[in-house]
Order: structure tokens, then C-alpha cells, then sequence
């Protein structure tokens, strides 16, 4: 079992959980391309046997997901104590006055609707790792 630290000069691991196959494909192709580390999950049960071999550095998540939606995958993540730790951001086609809220309140760190300014969204993941890895070391 990892300590979920990367070792120096690795690359930031992000799962991306996204039913959207295209949707999914265009993500994981933008975060490569801005040098992190993509493992894909279609839904939340993929997410969660990912979770137990591939310690992610954050869980990028849409809302709308087969199965079981974002929010309450996001609260059993949270639940979860080998991964609550790990940040939660979604990104989302959903954009209804409380869903926002939702998702800070199911512990998520950030909150972001499709369609999404990549640079800003990129920078803010890098952000949270950064801060998460300070907590952890400090």
C-alpha cells in the first residue's frame, strides 16, 4: 500500500470519473496535456476499485453519473477513512442554484460547470494538490 506521496519528479495522479465516453476522452486528453498523471473511471464503482490500487493525488467527478450520482459517491469517498483525505473536485454540466452547495456540503473542494475555463480549472487542481500535500507533510 502506497503512502499516496509522489515521488519527486511525478507526475500529479487524477482519477477522472465521467460516463460520458467523449466527454471523458477530451478531458483526459487536457489533462495530459497540462502534465498530469489520468486514470479514467465511466462511474463510481470503477472509482471505488480504482481507489484501492491507484492512491490519486484528487478525484476530478461530474455530478451525473450512472449508478450512483457524484454527490453521494463524493460522501462515501468522504466516509471512507483510507480516502477521505483525498480532495474531491467536480465538474459538471449541472448548474442549478443549490448544486454548487451540494457539493461543498458532500465535502468536495471545488466546484466547477461545463463548459469550464481549462487553464483556470487546471490551475486550481494544481492548487489543491499542493495545498493537500503541505497538510500532509506539515
Amino acid at each position: 500500500m502506497g503512502t499516496g506521496m509522489a515521488p519527486i519528479g511525478a507526475r500529479h495522479r487524477v482519477i477522472l470519473v465521467e460516463d460520458d465516453r467523449e466527454t471523458r476522452e477530451l478531458l483526459v486528453n487536457l489533462l495530459q496535456r497540462e502534465g498530469f498523471e489520468v486514470m479514467e473511471a465511466a462511474n463510481g464503482l470503477k472509482l471505488i476499485s480504482m481507489l484501492h490500487a491507484d492512491h490519486p493525488h484528487v478525484i476530478v467527478l461530474d455530478v451525473n453519473l450512472s449508478w450512483i450520482d457524484g454527490f453521494e459517491l463524493c460522501r462515501s469517498v468522504k466516509r471512507n477513512e483510507e480516502f477521505r483525505q483525498i480532495p474531491v473536485v467536480f465538474l459538471t454540466g449541472r448548474s442549478a442554484q443549490d448544486d454548487a452547495r451540494k457539493g461543498f456540503d458532500c465535502g468536495a473542494e471545488a466546484y466547477f460547470r461545463k463548459p469550464v475555463d481549462f487553464g483556470e480549472f487546471a490551475s486550481k487542481l494544481r492548487e489543491i494538490i499542493a495545498r493537500h500535500s503541505a497538510e500532509r507533510e506539515g
